[in-house]
């Protein structure tokens, strides 16, 4: 008997499941319900006369500004840099200190040698500690580029008394304001990882039931080994999670959102789904109780959306490359048509491999050993202990 068997009992038994069925739609009402308040809040910010929620988002990252002509600070984009006006040794004591991103320093006669076209040189003194330095060194840059040519294009007037039209110092901005990027890539990204831990439930009770049923030792007694039974009742979870993956994935797809390379998208989620079961699978190995295995659940799954979410967040502020460690980043690279290098995908593909070995190592580890299944458990102290110095049991 292979795993493959397990597999099979496992998946028709989750599919006949009535229980199974109605949390199944439930998920998906969801996700409809998500659907209509995600686009009514991305219409709402890109409408003008709508409910803005960009004003909450502002200060993700501030600058500091010594500018008495204010050219500077009065064009910079306030959905973007949160600008305090303030002078030179604060300012550079609140850079210091981590108080602010950054430190902006125009000198107080810029506007007169504009004018001259002189060149002026302004200092800006960033924060290398922290990822939002690169937004702050990138919104004063373009900035400063628009300022420039709108004087440029004055002097040519100027020249030209045949053009009589004034020319105005406009804001533009090109490309989407952070707080929208933020908005509209990490909640799709998120609607799509949704469906991987909502199904912890499943290997729970496929594990923990067999403990509460009294059924573990008709099952040991089969011929199969304890590998083959934790990586048959994994895969089974993993096919149900890829079905409605999938089914997610076609729905955000006809509610009108642009999802670049939807393959790719899905391979990746559901490869990501095969460490979260590993994690998964380990507290139910160890859990006593449905009880146990709740509250494992809940303090695992808090560290898994904090491994997931939080290297997408860098990314989006400063696109570094430790931030593939987190599949979710590379998912949201993919349906936003990035380019992506081999590397990149070494790297999330090497996270993934590492965290699964490990996972269903101990996992099985743990479902191997008669006293955790049928009698009194061990400290996990001891576990710990026995796991790193390789005991047999």
């Amino acid at each position: 008997m292979k795993f493959t068997t397990i597999t099979k009992w496992e998946f028709k038994g989750t599919l006949k499941s009535k229980k199974f069925m109605m949390i199944f739609f439930l998920q998906l009402s969801v996700l409809f319900l998500m659907i209509v308040i995600f686009n009514s809040f991305v219409a709402n910010i890109e409408s003008e006369t709508g409910i803005a929620i960009t004003p909450s988002l502002n200060g993700f990252a501030s600058m500091d500004v010594q500018d008495q002509s204010g050219l500077i600070s009065k064009y910079v984009n306030p959905d973007i840099i949160k600008v305090i006006p303030s002078n030179y040794n604060n300012s550079l004591n609140n850079t210091v200190n981590g108080k602010t991103t950054g430190f902006l320093y125009v000198p107080g006669n810029a506007d007169q040698e504009i004018q001259k076209g002189q060149t002026v040189d302004m200092i800006v003194y960033l924060d290398a500690s922290d990822p939002k330095n690169s937004v702050v060194r990138g919104e004063v840059n373009s900035t400063a580029k628009l300022i420039s040519q709108s004087y440029s294009a004055t002097l040519t007037a100027a020249a030209n008394p045949q053009n009589t039209t004034s020319p105005l110092i406009n804001q533009q901005s090109t490309g989407e304001s952070l707080p929208l990027q933020i908005i509209k890539k990490v909640m799709l990204v998120i609607l799509l990882f949704l469906p991987l831990l909502l199904f912890g439930n499943i290997i729970i009770d496929s594990i923990v039931g067999e403990k509460e049923r009294k059924t573990g030792e008709i099952l040991i007694a089969m011929p199969i080994s304890h590998a083959q039974i934790i990586i048959g009742k994994s895969m089974a979870v993993a096919l149900t999670i890829s079905l409605q993956v999938a089914m997610w994935l076609i729905i955000l797809l006809l509610a009108g959102f642009h999802i670049n390379n939807p393959l790719l998208v899905l391979i990746f989620v559901v490869l990501t789904s095969i460490p979260i079961i590993g994690i998964t699978t380990v507290v139910a190995a160890y859990s006593k109780n449905y009880k146990e295995a709740g509250i494992g659940l809940s303090i695992a799954y808090i560290g898994i959306v904090g491994f997931l979410i939080v290297p997408v967040l860098v990314y989006i502020s400063r696109k570094s490359f430790i931030s593939n460690i987190s599949p979710m980043t590379i998912v949201m690279r993919l349906f936003s048509g990035e380019s992506i290098s081999l590397g990149d995908y070494a790297l999330t593909l090497a996270c993934i491999a590492i965290v699964s070995i490990i996972s269903y190592w101990i996992a099985i580890k743990l479902f191997a050993r008669d006293d955790i299944i049928f009698g009194p458990r061990p400290s996990i102290l001891r576990l710990v202990f026995d796991l790193v110095t390789f005991k047999r049991y």
